[in-house]
């Protein structure tokens, strides 16, 4: 079978890459594994003719190549209003390799996602859907319309996944929407690693990944370190990612006296996220917001962190007892209290860490791939994706 997939993730030239392309986050990874359960597989996206490609990585596949589409203008309300202009100028192209193809992918939330799950059912194309955002909260219109349309459209030869996990299913309206983890790790990357051991000279360094913003609980992990290094005096932090409260949380540092204790990394390429979580020793994320399916959290597991987090959206299932600390609530004592006894307790933290990675080995882009393939397959009545 050969495969579109229509998505609204921006691509770069670049000769270094054997498919002509790079990106960033997991997309690569993602596409590279869904392309070896297909004959052939199309992506077609934007791509970009500038700006910083520090850090990005290859579209490789199984013979896997990209459709050009150009790069929609500007943010928000000015992209919305530009769409139906740049809709005028790539739809012969979005046609033409939706029409071409036996099935169509479409990755959302995004605006040419959702164009390409439009084309596919004009075409009466078999079309797979991932929805990749946060599943349980919906803030705006358009994520509302998201939902109802994956809820509405689930079934026949529509394929419909929700990233994330719960004890409840995703949809109480439609039972055909299935939820889907989210990752980029290979089995071998995650075989490779080894339970880590606490540190008995060099400081104990914790680590944060996530967007800045309100409720994702970098506060409170500030706060926290005042209470833990009266006990644990080596203590430094990690603050990684960039957004509109990072210069707040730098301020609230300051406040502390903790600038010698606190590294703010900001916004960083995925590579050297991963560097940062190979040189700490405890993945903190006391996070009051929901969640869909946070990859760093699985990343940082990968690498043998026990992870102190909250009760919320996946986390209980990926984390449950043997992986790390759940909080009941994001308080800075709470989370000190938890540091303090993985740091005081050296057997249970490498029995942490080694649980962590063995569980995130189910969690491997192999088992996604296979996860994805088995429910096509089944959904689209064929015997092979590759036939």
């Amino acid at each position: 079978m050969r495969l579109a997939v229509i998505s609204h993730k921006v691509c770069w030239h670049s000769s270094d890459s054997p498919s002509g392309f790079i990106t960033d986050g997991g997309f690569p990874q993602q596409m590279g594994a869904i392309s070896e359960l297909f004959d052939e597989t199309r992506i077609v996206v934007p791509c970009a003719t500038s700006g910083n490609t520090a850090g990005l990585s290859p579209l490789v596949g199984s013979n896997l190549s990209i459709v050009p589409l150009s790069e929609p203008k500007g943010e928000g309300l000015r992209r919305k209003i530009y769409i139906p202009f740049w809709l005028i100028r790539n739809c012969i192209t979005i046609f033409r390799e939706s029409r071409k193809a036996d099935a169509v992918h479409s990755p959302i939330p995004g605006d040419v996602g959702t164009i390409g799950m439009a084309v596919a059912m004009i075409l009466r194309k078999p079309l797979f859907v991932r929805h990749c955002g946060n599943w349980l909260v919906q803030r705006t219109l358009a994520e509302r319309f998201w939902k109802w349309s994956m809820e509405y459209f689930a079934g026949g030869r529509n394929v419909m996944l929700a990233t994330g996990g719960s004890e409840n299913v995703p949809s109480e309206r439609n039972p055909n929407v299935e939820w889907i983890f989210a990752t980029s790790l290979k089995r071998a990357e995650i075989e490779s690693n080894s339970p880590l051991e606490l540190p008995t000279e060099k400081p104990v360094r914790l680590i944060i990944v996530c967007r800045q913003e309100e409720h994702k609980g970098t506060d409170v992990v500030l706060d926290s370190l005042p209470l833990i290094i009266q006990e644990v005096p080596n203590i430094i932090l990690d603050v990684v990612g960039g957004g509109s409260k990072l210069a707040t949380f730098r301020r609230q540092a300051a406040a502390l006296n903790l600038e010698d204790r606190v590294i703010f990394h900001g916004k960083v390429v995925h590579t050297q996220v991963i560097e940062l979580l190979k040189r700490s020793h405890l993945f903190c994320y006391p996070t009051s917001a929901s969640e869909g399916f946070p990859k760093v959290v699985l990343e940082a597991m990968a690498i043998g962190l026990p992870v102190i987090t909250t009760r919320v959206s996946v986390l209980p299932q990926l984390i449950g007892n043997t992986n790390g600390i759940l909080l009941d609530r994001p308080a800075p004592s709470d989370l000190a209290n938890a540091v303090l006894k993985l740091c005081s307790d050296r057997a249970k933290y490498r029995s942490l860490s080694a649980s962590a990675i063995e569980t995130a080995k189910s969690f491997s882009l192999e088992d996604w791939r296979e996860l994805i393939g088995k429910k096509l397959v089944e959904t689209w009545k064929v015997r092979s994706l590759s036939e």
